[in-house]
């Protein structure tokens, strides 16, 4: 098994909901990259603009991890990593972030969007008023260097997000992990109302899946969990009233 059963053993919830990491489209990247650039090259686009080089990831992920060679590393959770993570973690915690919340604010043309009806990608926007309920995961030393490879093919395929270690609660105690977070420099980053953001995810659809599904299948995983994120909860109650308006026209 590429996840023991041991690793639920503070989150027997999740057991039989996360994808087994070694089957996991997310550890195959290099492949739906390739096609991707296809895309881009077919509509006359610069075929890798849309994309960090395997190099900048490389540098990013190696300047984050300096020091930290062979140890064991946390990494926080808060979207599709809940129940996909990709890598082989040994131990799992929920966990929460302060200073941050659970966002749709990042432009999405690719995965669950597309750039004819562009989405939108949850990332963790800065908010000293709130915090972050997820989940904790926990790579071997002697794993995570091959393992956060490919967090980074998958996390920072785009250079979206700014990766800090950041210090997240558990009932185990406080660890420091690795945290994604919205990049608000970054072109992608948007904030629109919340009408259009519903909108958008109401509608928009890519290679991986529906908008709406990744919504969804989020707070189906945090209901398990046992987590309320009623901002979320919100905004897929006006998705599915922007499905039935868009439906009707």
């Amino acid at each position: 098994m590429s996840i023991s059963d041991d690793a639920y053993r503070h989150m027997p919830a999740l057991r039989g909901r996360v994808q087994d990491p070694m089957t996991s489209r997310f550890r195959r990247m290099e492949a739906w990259i390739g096609e991707l650039d296809a895309v881009e090259a077919e509509a006359g686009r610069d075929p890798v603009a849309w994309r960090w080089s395997e190099a900048q990831r490389e540098a990013s992920r190696r300047d984050l991890l300096r020091g930290r060679e062979g140890e064991d590393l946390w990494i926080f959770g808060y979207g599709s990593l809940i129940w996909d993570p990709a890598v082989r973690v040994a131990e799992f915690r929920r966990a929460r972030l302060q200073g941050f919340r659970r966002s749709f604010c990042m432009h999405l043309e690719g995965g669950r969007g597309s750039p004819e009806c562009p989405g939108l990608m949850a990332a963790l926007d800065a908010d000293p008023g709130h915090a972050c309920e997820g989940v904790a995961m926990r790579l071997p030393g002697g794993i995570a260097d091959e393992e956060t490879r490919i967090m980074w093919m998958r996390e920072m395929i785009t250079g979206a997000y700014i990766p800090a270690f950041l210090p997240v609660e558990t009932p185990q105690g406080e660890v420091e992990a690795i945290c994604f977070l919205a990049d608000r420099a970054n072109d992608r980053f948007v904030f629109l109302p919340r009408p259009e953001r519903a909108r958008r995810i109401a509608t928009a659809e890519g290679r991986l899946g529906t908008n709406r599904e990744y919504l969804e299948n989020l707070l189906d995983s945090l209901h398990a969990l046992g987590i309320e994120d009623p901002e979320m909860m919100e905004l897929l109650a006006m998705v599915r009233e922007a499905a039935r308006e868009t439906a009707a026209e």
